[in-house]
């Protein structure tokens, strides 16, 4: 059995019209993380499979955005995330099975301006899943993280919007409504980037796997950019990613 967790469960119609269970989840509330994996094994019996996909993204100079918006950030993308696989961990341990799928980004893999915050959280799910993965081997679990590159969805225009509501009229208002019209011309414009379905296949691609990859890489200019960010140094990095967003550069 299927089962979809979120906030509005009356966005998972398509869950259950597909033979699936759509269950109330806030990601704020430690009682509603609990109670949604206790529901679940109270039925099932067991998990087999935990897909933490739930995630956003904070714009804004990191001088720019409060603290307590950057903390909401970090709860969700990590905290969140880090509790949904604690609740699991014991019935996976027992059944000494279990994959566990974190959906990250090549956002954690490198930073560019005004997506600091965002970033953060991407690296710290990166880091986690590394060490999880070593420390659940004993016990036959599995854990693989993936990571999209640009995918059609609203998260750019959101992204620009948030970015020039923290600093579209501060210090930063250059480059950071300049950064904005990046993402919103990335995201609204360009008809190429690549369609959700990219990354279910992924997922599924990797819970079905007897031997998964550690990180599976799809989605527009996930490969380049991160073959770059390998290849670069980090200054040379630097420049380049300040001049594909059209912003000046001076070393």
């Amino acid at each position: 059995t299927v089962y979809g967790a979120a906030r509005r469960t009356e966005l998972m119609k398509e869950i259950e019209e597909n033979g699936g269970t759509a269950l109330h989840l806030d990601l704020f509330d430690e009682n509603s993380i609990k109670n949604c994996v206790d529901t679940i094994l109270s039925k099932e019996g067991k998990i087999d499979l935990l897909v933490n996909n739930a995630g956003f993204g904070l714009g804004g100079s990191i001088e720019d955005i409060p603290l307590e918006e950057a903390r909401k950030q970090f709860e969700v993308n990590v905290f969140a995330l880090a509790s949904l696989i604690q609740k699991v961990l014991p019935s996976m341990r027992k059944q000494r099975s279990g994959r566990i799928i974190n959906i990250s980004s090549i956002a954690g893999r490198f930073s560019t301006p005004f997506t600091g915050w965002y970033h953060g959280t991407k690296y710290c799910v990166e880091a986690l899943s590394d060490a999880l993965r070593l420390e659940v081997k004993p016990f036959g679990i599995k854990v693989v993280l993936i990571e999209p590159g640009m995918i059609q969805t609203d998260w750019g225009v959101i992204h620009g919007n948030n970015i020039r509501k923290y600093s579209g009229n501060t210090a930063y208002k250059t480059n950071a409504n300049l950064v904005a019209d990046y993402y919103e011309a990335r995201y609204v414009k360009n008809k190429n980037l690549s369609p959700a379905s990219v990354i279910a296949k992924q997922i599924v691609k990797a819970s079905e796997a007897r031997h998964p990859k550690r990180r599976y890489i799809a989605g527009t200019l996930a490969k380049p950019y991160v073959f770059f960010k390998w290849l670069l140094s980090d200054r040379v990095f630097d420049k380049a990613t300040m001049t594909f967003m059209h912003l000046s550069y001076k070393d």
